[in-house]
């Protein structure tokens, strides 16, 4: 094995530590958001600007890849972010419990905590990706992208399910309790998955300018160096439109179930569930073809991102046009192949990333990630915001709830076509194209395999 290269086993613990990832956001997203809004009475935009507080300070992203260029290394930033992570989650359990004595200290110390969360997913988050892109070859990444988020997925529901059990009969303690035993085996599975796995690959040497005495450029410098690379700009862009189309539809889909096709909330919660099935199946499709990327020209990575945008906005049109039959369309079968289109589309697009990331100015890798991290963060927030704000003024200007949400459901598939407009226009080492080629070049050959030559 190429001592700069990760094996499955090292995808897997990498993995591990996205699952402990997980569980604890979850924890923070979806227990404790029910907590206010439903056992406390809560207005429900306070989770909400929680939520919003935490995607804001994704932002921090870039400054976090571009010091983990500097040193050279990644785990201690995995740790650090982790440890502020599992802080901030325990601290959140502790400000909501304390919301229902003393409401003002409680939300002070839930919005400190999700401060801390939003800067320990980011930390942690950013130089995971860093590493995994950096010692994974080329044929192996959209396979590791696939098992490394098909983990954290699972992180989600084996949470959520576990801690569903204990928290039950409810009480303020037993919230922090639960909370702190999550956080405290996160944190005790990212520093086992993590003992010794980059000491035993080459080491990224740290960032420093063309001459050995010069000193590193600053991160506003180094910034612009990656804002001037082509590739890196582009695909900035890409990220924004597709994942502000991703996000636009995840808080509309349960109450346009309800709405348009009668569903009760278990109904709709099913659907959800129908959805996420497959988001699995279609990161696992992407998973299983990864053989396929280093052997066959034809079969490029880039033809799944833009595949998959493609076929998300076809679903996305269906769901559309399905309020104007409701409830004789299919919709399980629609909602399941939007996610399948979701999935091939999500996972495609971090293994786009991870190549990417080693492309242009040397040791710039967590620099550009943090950037693409950040634009995704940030997409994702606004996205879920102005679907649900769109929904809410088309209905005033449509009357019909259907047609309303018809129209949004339409403008998220456009978006989605967009995106895959803007994926034919980045370039990547996955089709073959040695780095020094022109950009007209690469772009003629990115047309060619696309094209099937």
């Amino acid at each position: 094995m190429n001592p700069v290269t990760l094996g499955w086993a090292g995808i897997f613990r990498l993995g591990l530590v996205q699952t402990a990832l997980g569980a604890i956001v979850v924890l923070t997203t979806s227990v404790m958001n029910r907590v206010m809004v439903v056992e406390y009475a809560l207005p429900a935009m306070l989770p909400g600007l929680l939520v919003a507080l935490k995607d804001v300070l994704q932002l921090t992203r870039p400054h976090v890849g571009y010091g983990s260029d500097k040193g050279g290394r990644r785990t201690p930033w995995i740790l650090g972010g982790m440890l502020i992570l599992a802080l901030g989650g325990t601290g959140a359990a502790v400000g909501t419990a304390i919301m229902s004595t003393s409401p003002a200290v409680g939300v002070a110390i839930t919005v400190l905590a999700f401060v801390m969360i939003g800067l320990g997913v980011g930390a942690a988050g950013t130089t995971l990706l860093v590493l995994l892109a950096r010692h994974v070859d080329v044929g192996r990444r959209p396979a590791a992208a696939s098992i490394v988020w098909m983990m954290m997925i699972a992180g989600f529901a084996l949470t959520a399910g576990v801690a569903g059990h204990f928290l039950d009969p409810y009480s303020p303690a037993r919230l922090v309790e639960v909370t702190a035993t999550v956080a405290a085996l996160a944190m005790l599975v990212t520093v086992v998955a993590l003992h010794g796995l980059e000491s035993g690959l080459a080491p990224a040497q740290p960032d420093t300018a063309s001459a050995p005495d010069t000193a590193p450029p600053r991160f506003l410098a180094a910034l612009a160096e990656v804002w001037q690379e082509r590739d890196a700009r582009r695909f900035t862009v890409f990220v924004l439109v597709s994942m502000l189309a991703y996000g636009a539809q995840d808080l509309i889909l349960e109450p346009f179930a309800g709405k348009v096709f009668g569903m009760t909330p278990g109904a709709s919660t099913q659907l959800s569930g129908v959805q996420h099935g497959g988001v699995l199946l279609g990161m696992l499709v992407v998973a299983l073809s990864g053989s396929l990327f280093a052997r066959s020209r034809r079969v490029a990575l880039r033809a799944w991102t833009v595949g998959g945008c493609v076929a998300s906005a076809l679903a996305l049109g269906g769901i559309a046009l399905s309020a104007a039959v409701a409830p004789a369309w299919p919709l399980h079968l629609n909602v399941f192949a939007l996610g399948v289109a979701n999935g091939v589309f999500a996972v495609s697009a971090i293994a786009s990333m991870m190549t990417l990331a080693g492309e242009g100015r040397a040791r710039r890798e967590g620099l550009r990630m943090g950037l693409w991290g950040a634009a995704q963060a940030i997409a994702m927030g606004l996205g879920v915001f102005l679907g649900a704000l769109a929904v809410d003024v088309a209905a005033r200007v449509l009357i019909e709830p259907a047609a309303a949400y018809a129209v949004v459901f339409g403008l998220e598939g456009f978006l989605f076509l967009v995106a895959a407009g803007l994926g034919l226009t980045f370039a990547s080492s996955e089709s073959g194209v040695a780095p020094q080629q022109s950009s007209g070049c690469r772009g003629m050959t990115v047309i060619q395999e696309l094209g099937g030559r």
